[in-house]
């Protein structure tokens, strides 16, 4: 019986003989293979596929991962290593640690807002919209312990095995450290995280003109440090970012290759790059706004990207949009 097409070129593929790695990309998802079929040249690129979202997958999946290895835990959040193929007594040892896991735990419903799948909303964010409803929310943010995580590494009680650089006790003091996200093990997804000592800048909107020199200190010390670290890495290979609106209310900078492709967490609407920050702070006037204060983030538009499911597209700029009055009181 003549082989159907299908049939024959599924036969091709256990007849490659790898020679070497071309290239690793999408956050080391996907790889490039160079080698041979039948003495002939070939490429192989392997790519991994999308999560079946089975019923029947998805309520084994947690039980049908193979070794499991923490990588460290702070306050609800842990991350880990797992292998998603079952174990066996044969091959336990050999199977490789293809997923990076998260786990929050206790999560709360902002939690199960964020992750859930939602359309997403452009909005601008004036002066006054801050000053009278975002700042308000992000203090409410604060003072529900949202920070408790940020505040064990600064204060030494949490993660301190993975602090990489510290720089303390003055106002302009930070520290870096692996952001939870990253495998810690492949370089082109890179991610690391800057946190400042201070707890009066919550976000970019409290940076002003004079922290200019301290951002481009802040700048040329991050890239030092990485480049130490991750000799492979040179420093025009590295972005610098800050999110906004960020996640959590203390500032802190993203340190990702500038191979890795993060999706929405680097796009339009939602990363500024940190030279980008400091040029803006440079054209801002050097006198004082009018309230008196020094000129800063908080006196400019701000055009960024919001879910559905957002307390600040919900209670803010939804009413906004149709002429209501704003609630972030509850």
């Amino acid at each position: 019986m003549k082989e159907s097409a299908p049939a024959k070129a599924e036969a091709l593929i256990p007849q490659f003989v790898f020679e070497r790695l071309l290239n690793q990309d999408q956050g080391g998802r996907r790889i490039s293979l160079l080698g041979k079929i039948n003495s002939e040249p070939a490429l192989l690129i392997v790519e991994r596929a999308a999560f079946s979202v089975e019923d029947a997958h998805l309520r084994n999946l947690s039980s049908s991962l193979s070794r499991i290895q923490n990588l460290g835990a702070n306050d609800i959040y842990n991350w880990f290593m797992a292998s998603s193929a079952s174990a066996s007594p044969d091959t336990s040892s050999q199977q490789p640690q293809d997923l990076k896991i998260n786990l929050i735990y206790p999560c709360t419903p902002k939690h199960v807002q964020k992750y859930s799948s939602q359309e997403v909303r452009v909005v601008t964010e004036t002066p006054e919209i801050y000053t009278k409803y975002v700042r308000p929310y992000a203090q409410r943010m604060r003072e529900e312990g949202r920070l408790n995580w940020v505040f064990n590494i600064i204060d030494g009680m949490a993660e301190q095995e993975d602090v990489m650089y510290r720089e303390s006790g003055t106002e302009e003091g930070f520290l870096l450290a692996p952001d939870l996200n990253w495998d810690r093990k492949t370089l082109t997804s890179l991610h690391l995280l800057c946190l400042i000592e201070r707890r009066d800048i919550w976000s970019i909107r409290d940076l002003r003109k004079s922290h200019v020199p301290w951002l481009k200190h802040m700048r040329d010390k991050l890239l030092a440090s990485t480049t130490k670290l991750y000799p492979a890495i040179d420093a025009d290979q590295i972005k610098l970012y800050f999110h906004y609106q960020p996640t959590y209310y203390h500032l802190h900078v993203h340190i990702v290759h500038a191979a890795f492709d993060a999706g929405a967490t680097q796009s339009v609407g939602k990363a500024l790059g940190l030279e980008h920050v400091i040029s803006q702070l440079e054209t801002l006037d050097s006198g004082v706004n009018a309230d008196g204060n020094e000129a800063s983030l908080a006196d400019v538009d701000l055009t960024y990207t919001l879910g559905e499911r957002s307390e600040l597209w919900e209670k803010v700029f939804m009413p906004l949009k149709s002429g209501g009055l704003p609630d972030i009181g509850t």
